[in-house]
């Protein structure tokens, strides 16, 4: 009988990749608390969420492998999430311009029993931005919903003058690495590891 695999995760980019990658899974969004104790590291504090998306929704499904991330962008030690309006992108933006950041993604694959955690840190580096640009970029909605308010796999490319690291993991997932450790709990996409 094969494992159920859960993604607790509503993010698009991550559903996409899962499903390139061959899986099949249901979508069941946590709802996990996100507030953090003072003095959590960056790394730390994106491990923890991670495992607290994950751990969320595997206390409704302990019948599933189930997979929680969370993804953030780190700039001289500072979280930069999801913006709260178009202005506040646009101060990220202006932040993020002509300087290399860190975006690091935190992945929680837990079943009854037994979770693994791991954290995969990238940097970014991007062009000098205009005022046109950043203006421009925000006006097409794209840095909404996202991290460091911008989107590596669409508009965003224009902005991004260089990477170290993994390009799916900016995305929000790290593919391969994920691809790993679901194999060594017997869940299985298109290419066996």
């Amino acid at each position: 009988m094969m494992k159920k695999f859960i993604v607790a995760s509503a993010s698009p980019r991550r559903r996409e990749l899962l499903m390139n990658a061959g899986y099949e899974f249901e979508i069941i969004p946590s709802d996990a608390d996100e507030t953090l104790p003072g003095n959590t590291g960056t790394e730390q504090a994106v491990c923890l969420l991670a495992e607290r998306k994950a751990l969320s929704v595997l206390a409704v499904r302990d019948d599933a492998v189930v997979l929680g991330c969370d993804t953030v962008v780190v700039l001289d030690d500072e979280i930069l999430g999801k913006p709260t309006d178009r202005e506040d992108a646009k101060r990220m933006l202006r932040l993020l311009s002509d300087r290399a950041h860190k975006v690091i993604t935190a992945v929680c694959i837990a079943e009854k029993g037994r979770k693994e955690t791991f954290c995969n840190v990238t940097e970014v580096e991007f062009y000098p931005l205009s005022e046109k640009t950043v203006e421009s970029y925000v006006s097409t909605g794209e840095c909404d919903d996202k991290a460091g308010s911008y989107g590596i796999q669409g508009y965003g490319a224009a902005l991004v003058s260089g990477i170290k690291g993994d390009y799916f993991s900016v995305m929000g997932l790290p593919v391969a690495q994920c691809v790993r450790v679901l194999s060594e709990f017997g869940i299985e996409g298109s290419v066996k590891v």
